[in-house]
């Protein structure tokens, strides 16, 4: 069966996502990618270059914030709270970045820049001096990424076992005080 352009592109990016997700990024090859997509190794230099860009390429991700200038200041952590774990939930490649991150420079680089990019912008315009928007995206982060960092890829059980609400009620207090107080 021949595929189209798009078609192989978006192979190679699904079978990336999975090999990233269940080898990480230093035991994830190119060979090994190409065989999951199910083509030869050369089209993945083809359309990608290197590793580092198919990984870039395949942790693309839009954390997707509300707009929190429609949320009431005083919900604004539980609201911000409540969407990570429901973006965690959803889709893997966020996990697939945090994983990574902690052992390779250029995903930590990749991680910091979706945080700034995404999160600093969002919480400057809720905030009385948007200079500091950047701190409190920095602050905001070690909450979001150090509950994930446990919850999803550590496994600690008792932060396993909570319901979501029960985290958001833990760490959305937590937010509120970084983003707004």
């Amino acid at each position: 069966m021949r595929r189209s352009s798009s078609e192989t592109k978006a192979a190679i990016l699904a079978a990336a996502r999975e090999r990233f997700a269940a080898d990480g990024y230093e035991r994830s090859t190119i060979r090994a990618i190409a065989g999951d997509a199910g083509i030869d190794p050369s089209m993945v230099m083809r359309y990608f270059g290197t590793k580092e860009n198919l990984f870039a390429a395949a942790a693309e991700f839009d954390l997707e914030l509300p707009d929190l200038a429609d949320i009431p200041t005083d919900g604004i952590g539980g609201a911000l709270a409540s969407h990570f774990i429901e973006r965690w939930e959803r889709d893997e490649a966020l996990l697939i970045l945090l994983r990574a991150g902690v052992t390779h420079d250029a995903v930590a680089e990749r991680m910091r820049t979706i945080f700034a990019a995404q999160l600093a912008p969002v919480i400057g315009k809720v905030i009385d001096d948007p200079a500091q928007a950047p701190a409190r995206a920095g602050l905001a982060a070690t909450q979001v990424l150090g509950m994930a960092l446990c919850r999803y890829v550590l496994a600690f059980p008792p932060l396993q076992q909570m319901t979501n609400e029960d985290v958001v009620a833990w760490i959305g207090p937590t937010l509120q005080r970084y983003l707004v107080d």
